[in-house]
């Protein structure tokens, strides 16, 4: 698999690709339309980078990535879509989903389900005391 780039792209010095790299566009604009890629970036396998937006230098790109706004420099970027999550070498605070705790919609609804059963039960327990204490 190789690296497909736009007309229009700019490329800096020491940049390395890894193969599958897609430097695109994002429609039929005209004049520039393609990434601009500064200068010691590195772009991990499969990375696409689309639009003419701009890589800051010395910024590196996660494998997968959809890159669809511009970097500054010394960023680290990863995911679909693309979000920094280093900058000049410091973590930035993310909302990642918590895998370990995820929620659970069909235990949450078997546990409703349950609490109107228990709540039907009592009502059918008065409701039997009451016609059954009626009865002759």
């Amino acid at each position: 698999m190789g690296v497909v780039i736009g007309e229009t792209a700019e490329i800096g010095n020491n940049v390395t690709m890894y193969q599958g790299v897609v430097l695109g566009g994002t429609g039929n604009e005209k004049g520039k339309r393609h990434p601009t890629i500064r200068d010691n970036v590195m772009i991990s396998a499969g990375a696409i980078i689309l639009g003419a937006i701009e890589i800051g230098e010395n910024s590196k790109i996660g494998a997968g990535s959809v890159v669809v706004k511009s970097v500054p420099p010394n960023c680290t970027v990863v995911g679909v879509p693309g979000r920094i999550v280093k900058q000049e070498g410091v973590k930035i605070k993310q909302k990642f989903l918590d895998h370990s705790n995820l929620p659970d919609p069909l235990a949450e609804r078997l546990e409703k389900l349950s609490h109107e059963i228990d709540l039907i039960e009592e009502h059918m327990e008065c409701w039997k005391k009451e016609h059954l204490q009626n009865k002759p």
